[in-house]
């Protein structure tokens, strides 16, 4: 077996990844958002949230995915995608053009003259706090976990949460067309995916919002014409799931 077969053969044995359709598969997603972006980073208030489901309102029209941790059945991480005009047809605002306004660099948007009904934000990217390391986890929402009854090789593929929930999300934008695409990303995302062969274009500004973020861009056929060949098995993977979970 060579190495990149390897990659996504362990992620395999390990790891489901869906497109999140049903009410159920959506209440664990919002599940995993409430534990990370409430109860641990104290992003949003807990008591907006009696029932421990992070949701805004544009869940009901976005894209979603879910990754779970097989043997226990517990949710690992998940991420959305955001288009730009709502279930009815109207046009919205993204969220980073809502609440991130001041650090887009407007004019250089503007001069892309993208088609709005090609373009989308991928956002609320979380992996649960049991699937990262205890010593660190303040530091950053990704990491690999030192803790209850995994084996070293499972510990190794948890790493990957993260970058299977990108590559879900952009296995959602290719599917759905959506393939101009936005993100208000902390600075260890972009860098990773850089690792990986994937570059994202910053199009704003840094500011706080909900720690230092900064907005990028990156269109979808650069993704995977730049993916590295290492991740490009587990994209293949990932899209065949999502496509097939899109298609139920």
């Amino acid at each position: 077996m060579n190495e990149n077969s390897s990659i996504t053969k362990n992620f395999q044995d390990y790891f489901s990844v869906e497109f999140a359709k049903t009410s159920e598969q959506k209440s664990k997603v919002y599940g995993v958002r409430y534990r990370v972006y409430c109860d641990e980073f104290h992003y949003e208030k807990v008591d907006k949230y009696p029932q421990q489901q992070e949701t805004d309102e544009y869940d009901d029209f976005s894209l979603h995915c879910l990754i779970t941790h097989k043997a226990s059945g517990l949710p690992a991480g998940c991420v959305r995608l955001v288009p730009a005009f709502d279930n009815n047809g109207a046009p919205c605002q993204l969220p980073l053009e809502q609440h991130c306004q001041d650090s887009l660099d407007q004019e250089f948007i503007d001069n892309m003259n993208l088609d709005r009904s090609t373009i989308c934000e991928i956002s609320r990217l979380a992996v649960d706090r049991t699937f990262r390391k205890r010593s660190g986890e303040t530091l950053t929402r990704f990491g690999q976990i030192e803790g209850l009854d995994f084996s070293k090789q499972e510990q190794r593929t948890f790493s990957l949460i993260a970058v299977a929930a990108f590559l879900a999300a952009t296995a959602m934008t290719d599917i759905s067309g959506k393939t101009n695409v936005f993100a208000m990303m902390e600075p260890f995302l972009p860098r990773l995916m850089k690792r990986s062969g994937i570059v994202f274009n910053k199009v704003g500004h840094d500011m706080d919002y909900h720690g230092i973020r900064a907005p990028y861009f990156i269109q979808t056929q650069s993704a995977l014409d730049n993916m590295q060949a290492d991740l490009k098995e587990l994209y293949r993977w990932i899209f065949e799931q999502i496509e097939i979970g899109d298609r139920l």
